[in-house]
């Protein structure tokens, strides 16, 4: 099987965006990481992360050398959250934000301009600058703990989905209708292009071209794990796996449109994408013996979702976020659980956050045999798995 090493299925992790939802993936991760001893390496070899899944799989790769210290890392910096960690939310920030967004539309743009984003996420900047070390990350690489990290951004000007890789094995970049892979020696930017949801947060420039959320043009997320070479993706989504369906009831207000518009954009292309690998593999499947057609292969994949819905903690814990903010998002409709969704990806608030990792690693722990068979935790891993 292509991709494997001394009999070893070569395994990856995808962790697709999720804003505050992502908390949810930290839980996962420290659950996983518990079933293997003490100073175990990152046991995937190809990483991939978009948005907020980016920043955890960043900081993941850069502790490659020990799985369990890495999501302890990621424990500590996302139960110690405040939305003052990512976004400017004081009262003066508020009002100037509103003030501006009101004066330009009111103006037609002649007294402002309309600004670049509601929402001035430079205390992101900092927390990233402080808390990932780049040149861990390179060193974890070339020692192969992964050998693969891929992010992925949109790019504004071309309208093409980018996955930037930094790899010490030999790929070929991949172009495509509407998404292409290029090497990159990963740094700051690219975590600040791929978690830069539109009209939220402003676009980042880099080299000369604009770039967001990498949510927004990603059709085909487990592509860069396959490209990498990937015979298993375990993918740690942020959609609880039973929905509920709506009764009948007034329409949607502005905050349900807003928060039903990032659960389609951090989601919907993971799922369709997951619907197509699962038609190449049953095709594979039932194709009589011969060469499997170009460029397709068996990819074994296994998505993780929480069991309950994050929209119930978000609401439980409203009252953690700044008063300024929830006073916004009650103009726009936030209110009771009209409003659970939106703030179920902006709550960045510590008691909200914990609840999060706290549920995710319960979820993780409830599939611990699952997980563990597809993982293959065997004694060739050193993992425990009784």
């Amino acid at each position: 099987m292509s991709g494997t090493q001394a009999g070893r299925p070569r395994i990856a992790l995808l962790l697709p965006g999720g804003g505050a939802r992502s908390a949810w993936q930290v839980g996962v991760l420290k659950a996983i990481s518990g079933w293997f001893p003490a100073g175990s390496k990152l046991p995937f070899p190809v990483v991939c992360g978009t948005s907020a899944g980016a920043i955890n799989a960043t900081v993941l790769a850069a502790r490659g050398a020990n799985f369990r210290l890495g999501t302890r890392e990621l424990v500590r910096v996302w139960g110690g959250f405040r939305v003052g960690h990512v976004f400017r939310a004081g009262t003066l920030d508020m009002l100037r934000s509103g003030s501006h967004l009101f004066l330009a539309l009111v103006t037609g743009g002649w007294l402002l301009p309309m600004p670049r984003a509601l929402f001035d996420n430079t205390p992101l900047r900092a927390l990233l600058a402080k808390n990932v070390d780049f040149a861990a990350l390179g060193r974890s690489i070339a020692a192969g703990t992964p050998d693969s990290l891929a992010v992925t951004a949109t790019s504004v000007s071309g309208g093409e989905s980018v996955t930037f890789v930094q790899s010490q094995r030999p790929f070929m970049p991949w172009d495509r209708s509407g998404r292409r892979g290029v090497a990159a020696a990963l740094d700051l930017d690219h975590l600040m292009a791929s978690a830069a949801v539109p009209l939220l947060f402003p676009p980042v420039t880099m080299g000369g071209a604009h770039f967001n959320d990498g949510a927004v043009r990603q059709t085909a997320p487990f592509a860069p794990a396959i490209h990498l070479g990937a015979d298993r993706v375990l993918a740690i989504g942020v959609r609880p796996a039973a929905r509920a369906i709506a009764a009948p009831g007034p329409p949607p207000n502005m905050a349900e449109q807003f928060g039903f518009m990032l659960d389609s954009l951090f989601m919907e292309g993971l799922q369709a994408d997951l619907g197509r690998l699962e038609r190449i593999n049953a095709l594979l499947a039932n194709q009589r013996a011969g060469p499997a057609p170009l460029g397709m292969r068996h990819v074994d994949t296994l998505l993780l979702q929480p069991e309950q819905d994050p929209s119930d903690a978000a609401i439980a814990h409203r009252d953690a976020m700044p008063g300024t903010l929830r006073s916004l998002l009650r103009v726009l409709g936030a209110r009771g659980a009209r409003g659970g969704r939106l703030l179920s990806y902006l709550l960045f608030e510590a008691p909200y956050m914990r609840a999060l990792i706290e549920a995710g690693e319960r979820d993780a722990n409830r599939r611990r045999a699952e997980i563990a068979a597809f993982l293959g935790l065997d004694a060739a891993f050193g993992a425990r798995i009784d």
